[in-house]
């Protein structure tokens, strides 16, 4: 086995092996996740994109199994942990968005029918073979916000700074709309 995140398994054999993989990864290995991360840092401006963000850690802790005693269907439970850096939707500042993954997925093929077991999620698979890599990638990307904010707000520069006098018109755009509405009406 060269590589235990890129070498393409069997979800059945993985189990019967009861394969763990625990490893740290840096950021870029991710290629998916890594494209997301450059197109929302691509709205910055070039002297405002924050450097070496490829290389932030991705801690990776996963095992395999078998989620029913009949061992009909393979299992992973496993947590990932990583920091990306995204565009706070706010501020439009540049900030290191912290993901928590934790994994419990029952395998099986896309034609199975089965009942829903408590406590894991399915993952249909349409071949025989995975990668755990792909799998980590796909729940690292679910696992991002629909819109990147800073979760504290002292530390987001759009709510730090006072606005100024002359800026009420600019915070409320809208604001005589409807004025403006009833007179040409």
């Amino acid at each position: 086995m060269g590589h235990p995140l890129l070498d393409c398994g069997s979800p059945r054999d993985l189990a019967d092996l009861r394969q763990v993989i625990e490893t740290k990864e840096e950021l870029d290995i991710f290629e998916q996740l890594a494209g997301i991360v450059t197109a929302d840092l691509a709205s910055l401006e070039a002297a405002k994109r924050p450097q070496n963000w490829r290389q932030l850690p991705v801690d990776i802790r996963l095992g395999f199994g078998w989620a029913d005693v009949q061992r009909q269907f393979p299992a992973l439970e496993g947590h990932v942990s990583a920091t990306i850096v995204a565009v706070c939707q706010r501020c439009l500042g540049p900030f290191e968005l912290p993901l928590d993954v934790r994994l419990k997925l029952r395998f099986m093929q896309t034609d199975a029918v089965a009942v829903q077991q408590e406590g894991f999620d399915d993952w249909e698979l349409d071949e025989e073979m995975l990668r755990p890599l792909d799998i980590i990638e796909e729940a690292l990307i679910m696992a991002l916000p629909l819109a990147a904010m800073h979760e504290a707000s002292e530390r987001c520069g759009a709510l730090q700074e006072p606005a100024a006098p002359g800026d009420a018109e600019k915070l409320r755009p809208f604001a005589e709309l409807r004025s403006k509405m009833n007179d040409t009406n």
